[in-house]
């Protein structure tokens, strides 16, 4: 006999995980994701990033167990059409598990290709594309349900809340990092960013250029960070906090260039909003596609059955178990994160560094004692070299890299060496590696790197 999932929950958890809602909020969500994702997709390739970022260098920086994963010449042109596709197919609701499985597929594939890319809102949308493939976000008001003649306008209630979980602690880990003494209490890197910013009309010769101003940015990033999730959760305090949602990010959109992933927040921020705002939104959209005359469909005043929904469950427990413990794996290591940077990405550390680098590498000979300096130039572009300057699994790859290089031009007995120095938020440069290591006898893994000199400087905090 099939024993149900819910019958191991304690009454009250089995209980919500049998709440129903109703299921408009979910399709604007998936509405709202796919757009964003087709113009993100169409503004990268536009701005001629595709050759630029994946085409053009002769070396990529690859995750650790993910080497495998390369651009593949210009056939990289046919993930990102399959990547835009999908995403439109998403917002429309066309054969959706299947497109949002590849979007989630591509898009990660995007991710992983050169880790010179990273940036937290691409993660962000690896991981929601990912549960997003566990929602029944096709219920109501998309394609399939035309197809199908019927659309449900109730889900389970824990769909929607998966969504906001998600978001919720994008903002909150993303807060808690802040609280930091650099952050804080010297407005770093605020006080280096924003005088930069004297073009801007009103505000730039002078707001910007006052250190009250950048005390008060970095403060009240943090409280908003804080407090934002909750804000949006209370109905009482929903339309500020919405506001205060599209205030922030338009801003920090103006004085930054974070890309697509303001409006994404935006735009997702609307599924903390009831049903009745979500159905104004989906009135407006058919209004705009009356054209279309699209196939009058019966509407199900039940649950959409979600099959497998047992199995369903462990995973997203599973998942978010992960999303809440991941962030702090920087425990695990020694030594100063923001210096060192072992288990800095990927738990929601927004622009919390200024961080500069020079490394010059040393290829020796070690029977002869014959050496020569490395020309960056020769292998890597500019922003590669930016990135690798001061990120130490960037520097082991690439010493790896160079030794494979010249051992395949026929240098042999080789040793690498660098001479490596590193500003983080305005303090002055000091010694990052230590210069007597031969890299080469060190090999990639998630083990401290010994290798990497002493901070000897405090930055308090979280």
């Amino acid at each position: 006999m099939k024993i149900p999932f819910f019958h191991f929950m304690p009454y009250k958890i089995s209980s919500y995980f049998k709440k129903s809602t109703h299921s408009a909020p979910l399709a604007v969500f998936r509405i709202g994701f796919g757009l964003m994702m087709l113009i993100s997709i169409i503004r990268f390739w536009s701005y001629g990033w595709i050759e630029k970022l994946y085409l053009k260098p002769d070396f990529h920086f690859s995750y650790y167990g993910f080497e495998w994963i390369k651009p593949i010449g210009d056939w990289t042109y046919l993930i990102f059409i399959i990547c835009g596709l999908s995403a439109f197919f998403v917002a429309l609701g066309y054969k959706y598990r299947l497109a949002i499985i590849t979007f989630f597929l591509s898009f990660t594939y995007i991710e992983l290709m050169d880790k010179t890319t990273y940036l937290n809102h691409y993660y962000f949308i690896s991981i929601l594309s990912f549960l997003m493939c566990f929602l029944p976000a096709n219920a109501y008001f998309s394609v399939d349900a035309y197809h199908r003649k019927v659309q449900y306008d109730r889900i389970p209630k824990w769909c929607i809340d998966s969504i906001k979980l998600l978001l919720g602690i994008v903002y909150f880990y993303a807060g808690l990092a802040k609280i930091n003494s650099d952050w804080l209490f010297k407005a770093m890197p605020l006080k280096i960013w924003l005088p930069s910013k004297y073009d801007l009309p009103f505000i730039g010769e002078n707001l910007m250029q006052q250190e009250w101003f950048h005390y008060a940015m970095s403060w009240s990033g943090m409280l908003y960070d804080l407090s934002i999730p909750f804000l949006l959760l209370y109905r009482k305090t929903r339309v500020i906090a919405f506001l205060l949602v599209v205030f922030f990010h338009i801003f920090t959109r103006v004085l930054f260039p974070i890309g697509m992933f303001p409006y994404i927040m935006i735009i997702g921020s609307l599924i903390f909003f009831e049903k009745d705002v979500h159905l104004r939104i989906i009135g407006f959209i058919k209004r705009g596609i009356r054209f279309l005359q699209p196939v009058k469909v019966s509407v199900e005043h039940k649950v959409h059955a979600m099959r497998y929904q047992s199995i369903i469950l462990p995973i997203i427990g599973l998942f978010f178990l992960i999303q809440f413990l991941f962030p702090f794996r920087y425990l695990l290591y020694p030594g100063e994160l923001f210096w060192r940077e072992e288990g800095y990405r990927f738990s929601w550390r927004v622009m919390l560094m200024e961080k500069r680098g020079y490394a010059n590498f040393k290829v020796v000979n070690q029977k002869t004692d014959e050496y020569f300096y490395v020309d960056n130039d020769d292998f890597l572009t500019a922003f590669q070299q930016k990135q690798m300057s001061f990120q130490p699994d960037f520097i082991l790859e690439y010493a790896h890299f160079l030794a494979d290089h010249f051992q395949a031009q026929g240098h042999e007995n080789l040793a690498i060496y660098v001479e490596s120095y590193v500003a983080l938020n305005g303090r002055r440069s000091r010694p990052y590696v230590d210069p007597n290591v031969n890299l080469l006898t060190q090999k990639r893994s998630f083990k401290p790197k010994t290798w990497i000199l002493p901070f000897n400087d405090d930055i308090n905090g979280l």
